[in-house]
């Protein structure tokens, strides 16, 4: 799944800019001021982030945002299209958001009108960004435990299906218990109501189906007329004065009575023969049938009025009458619990106490593959951070859970996950106590522990567009090409956005695109181009001296670039 176009129109300082993305690293680099985290905002906004008129260009009605993905067929937003009635099944979703100069947003997908959530969840699928600014679902705890259930999915998905099948059961029988333990008052109240309902559809005394057969009676009638006319023209036809059965006996005669003389005339001469009896016996059944048919008003007036009863109920009960007999039969039963409040009460609670050991138990068992699962997921980390010359760190997921609601139960709380509230912690220097990740101050350690993350869950998450804005702020040196490689492996599989600041990393890319500006009428602008390996050079020198480019710049860019390259090859 790649994003592979991205128009934008009118936004902050762009006023048109079209670029096309393919799989692997693209590296956008370019001066300071020329739109390069603009662009990235503007996919934000795709991805459905809140958005302000101060985005719309000056002097323009709206920005224009459109972007187009590539998406598999076994990825999630399938799922998420047939929920929203969106239409996937060409592999394409076309991501569109106008902002209007009076604040207005408007959101489409593959051109259905959708709501700024509805973007969102899509967005979420498709795409993950990550700024020094926006570190979106890693730093978010709340996504902890699901990143935890991704790393181990293969054995973790079976024990949570069997989990979650027990606890929905569970919550529908809790449901009812409260239910039939409102105030006294209330449940009176709700009897009353109930039994009133079950009256007013029993005295009605509905048949299954009983709207779509009266529906096609009363069809029936209504076009009683010209039913009727239709078959006696068609037997006038056949009998009436045309008597077209004649001249078809009269041609089936002349072809039998010479059949004897050619074998095609013979073999023709049976068939019409068929088709003449055919005929008649067609027609004789039209004339019993015209001296069946019957015309009762007073029966079409008692249709309308059946039907006008069932109109009613269906207004309160449901769509069609078994929706009401359905209806009819839970509510019986639910006047059934009322009235035998305390037995059924009895039985309910005793479900739910068994249940509740069921559940328990189930996610205890979900406990101990996610245990193992951490331990593993920590040796990893701290893989990853060595690499990133981040070997003192210290990484820990941590497992708590929230106490019973119940002060009487010595179950801990379940949730639809189990009983865990994971949380990523760490420590980035020694004697330094564990603290969660959003609170990690250094924002070069920050860069590397994301870095970290995001390279074990890259092949877990099932987003597989990545984009990286500055997130090597802070770094250099050794680090800086430690987090090229990373960006790198990243990218194997995957599309990688990146704006950066490395020319460790700009040597790395597979497309390397600069952006810059330029003033056209009294106006800038921001253009895009692709940079060939000699532009490349001359870019990747730029960055290493900051300032002019020299010869020893170059020769160390030349250098860069070619040392990336042989790096690239030996890990393929």
């Amino acid at each position: 799944m790649v994003l592979t176009e991205l128009s934008i129109r009118n936004f902050a300082i762009i006023e048109q800019l079209a670029i096309s993305f393919d799989e692997g690293l693209t590296v956008l680099t370019g001066e300071t001021g020329a739109g390069k985290s603009i662009i990235i905002d503007a996919v934000q906004l795709l991805a459905g982030s809140r958005g302000s008129v101060d985005f719309v260009r000056h002097g323009a009605k709206k920005a224009e945002l459109e972007g187009l993905f590539i998406i598999d067929e076994k990825h999630a937003v399938h799922q998420l299209g047939k929920e929203f009635g969106i239409d996937t099944t060409d592999g394409m979703i076309v991501l569109n958001r106008d902002i209007t100069n009076a604040g207005k947003s408007i959101c489409r997908i593959n051109g259905k009108l959708v709501t700024l959530g509805i973007l969102k969840e899509f967005g979420q699928l498709l795409i993950d960004i990550h700024s020094q600014h926006e570190t979106q679902m890693l730093l978010n705890q709340d996504h902890h435990l699901r990143l935890l259930d991704m790393y181990d999915d293969q054995h973790i998905h079976k024990a949570k299906q069997a989990y979650t099948t027990i606890f929905d059961e569970l919550q529908r029988l809790k449901q009812q218990y409260r239910q039939l333990n409102h105030k006294e008052q209330d449940l009176e109240q709700k009897l009353d109501l109930l039994q009133f309902q079950s009256s007013e559809i029993a005295k009605a005394e509905l048949q299954p189906n009983e709207d779509e057969e009266l529906l096609e009676e009363r069809k029936y009638l209504v076009n009683y007329e010209k039913i009727y006319q239709a078959f006696e023209q068609s037997y006038n036809a056949l009998y009436g004065e045309q008597r077209a059965i004649e001249w078809l006996g009269q041609a089936q005669q002349a072809l039998q009575d010479h059949k004897e003389f050619d074998d095609y005339l013979a073999q023709k001469a049976d068939e019409l023969t068929n088709y003449y009896y055919l005929t008649e016996e067609l027609a004789f059944e039209i004339r019993n049938h015209l001296d069946t048919l019957q015309y009762d008003a007073s029966r079409l007036n008692d249709i309308e009025a059946r039907l006008d009863e069932i109109s009613r109920l269906k207004h309160k009960y449901g769509s069609s009458v078994n929706d009401i007999l359905a209806y009819e039969a839970n509510i019986r039963k639910e006047i059934e619990h009322i009235q035998n409040k305390d037995s059924f009460n009895a039985e309910l609670a005793t479900q739910i106490e068994q249940l509740t050991e069921d559940a328990y138990e189930k996610a205890k068992v979900l406990h101990d593959i996610r245990k193992r699962a951490a331990s593993e997921l920590t040796k990893d980390i701290r893989t990853e951070l060595k690499g990133l010359y981040m070997e003192k760190s210290v990484f820990k997921v941590d497992f708590d859970t929230t106490p019973s609601e119940d002060k009487h139960s010595k179950y801990v709380k379940l949730h639809r996950n189990g009983f865990d509230d994971v949380h990523f912690r760490m420590s980035t220097n020694p004697g330094e106590p564990l603290k969660p990740l959003h609170k990690i101050a250094s924002g070069g350690e920050m860069s590397r522990i994301m870095l970290a993350l995001k390279t074990i869950f890259a092949k877990h998450e099932g987003v597989t567009s990545f984009i990286f804005d500055e997130v090597d702020t802070g770094v250099s040196g050794r680090v800086a090409q430690a987090m090229a490689e990373k960006i790198h492996f990243i990218s194997q599989g995957s599309q990688v956005l990146c704006i950066t600041h490395l020319p460790q990393v700009a040597a790395m890319a597979d497309y390397h695109k600069y952006i810059g500006k330029k003033v056209v009428k009294d106006r800038t602008t921001t253009f895009i181009k692709e940079l060939s390996t000699s532009e490349k050079i001359e870019e990747l020198g730029r960055m290493i001296t900051g300032a002019e480019m020299t010869d020893t710049a170059k020769e160390h860019a030349k250098e860069l670039l070619e040392l990336a390259i042989a790096y690239k090859v030996k890990q393929h």
